[in-house]
């Protein structure tokens, strides 16, 4: 799928959940966001599952479980929601974890518990990304790879010497 349509997706949904957070404010159980939020984005023509069961499936493509998203957004979308003080990293696990044992590359992570708005963006790419940075100025080579939810970068005297004579070829 290309990017640009979830993105704006993402937008929408983004703009929609600020705007009951700042109707409703924080202290309500989160069955009553969810509520609102599905209500809103009906209103604005989306297709939203509300507690829509997901099938987990292992590495060879067994099902092996399923697990009930708090929202399922056009099929592509997963929307995990939360009303806590705070979003710790055990709910960015949960989602990541939903998204891999799921298939679907994106899902936001929304807390209506606190005060203060927030909301995380995750994608997931199945393969990993190269990204080569190369400047005349600068031409020493910077690779970055997508590993799990975290970019590692790395630069290596092997890498180096084979991204520098790329780039003596191209000059």
């Amino acid at each position: 799928m290309n990017t640009d349509p979830i993105m704006a997706l993402c937008d929408q949904v983004r703009e929609t959940t600020y705007a009951i957070h700042q109707f409703h404010g924080n202290g309500y159980l989160e069955k009553v966001y969810e509520n609102a939020l599905v209500h809103r984005l009906r209103k604005a023509g989306l297709d939203v599952k509300p507690q829509h069961q997901l099938i987990i499936y292992e590495e060879d493509g067994t099902a092996i479980g399923e697990y009930v998203a708090d929202l399922f957004i056009v099929n592509e979308l997963i929307i995990e929601l939360k009303a806590c003080k705070t979003m710790t990293c055990e709910h960015s696990a949960q989602l990541l974890h939903y998204l891999k044992g799921s298939g679907k590359e994106h899902g936001l992570l929304i807390n209506f518990g606190s005060y203060k708005f927030q909301i995380k963006k995750f994608a997931k790419n199945r393969q990993p990304q190269t990204v080569l940075k190369i400047s005349k100025h600068n031409p020493r080579p910077i690779f970055a790879f997508l590993n799990r939810s975290r970019w590692s970068l790395f630069s290596s005297k092997i890498i180096y010497r084979y991204a520098f004579n790329a780039v003596n070829q191209l000059y």
